[in-house]
């Protein structure tokens, strides 16, 4: 079993930053992958970000890349999530989860453990 938390989250201003972290416990490995999802009030989950084992590769939504970052810390199995000039449409309860395998991929199916999720509210 893996285990992932994510905290971090809160409620913001437009145009703030903020960090998420994922810590995974339990059977973890340095050579998983990675990724961090959202869901907004009424929309389906989407992807976010993802990263490689090594953290030396990433992947972001078109739509997102520029504002947000994801990078880890292998040390302490910890994944982060830096988001900055935050919009209202940023609101969303954030998910981080592990690739089943060895699929570097946005696909949510290739992913099998779930947090429970953080909230991020941005406020105009």
């Amino acid at each position: 079993q893996v285990q992932l938390l994510e905290t971090g989250g809160g409620l913001v201003q437009a145009g703030a930053s903020l960090r998420l972290s994922c810590t995974s416990s339990g059977r973890t490995s340095s050579i998983d992958h990675m990724g961090w999802f959202r869901q907004a009030p009424g929309k389906e989950r989407e992807f976010v970000a993802a990263i490689t084992s090594s953290g030396q590769s990433t992947l972001y939504s078109d739509s997102l890349r520029g504002r947000f970052t994801i990078s880890r810390e292998r040390s302490k199995n910890i994944i982060y999530l830096d988001m900055s000039s935050l919009k209202v449409e940023d609101t969303a309860i954030y998910y981080c989860a592990r690739v089943r395998g060895y699929e570097f991929t946005r696909r949510e199916e290739f992913y099998d453990y779930w947090g429970q999720g953080t909230q991020v509210t941005v406020s105009s």
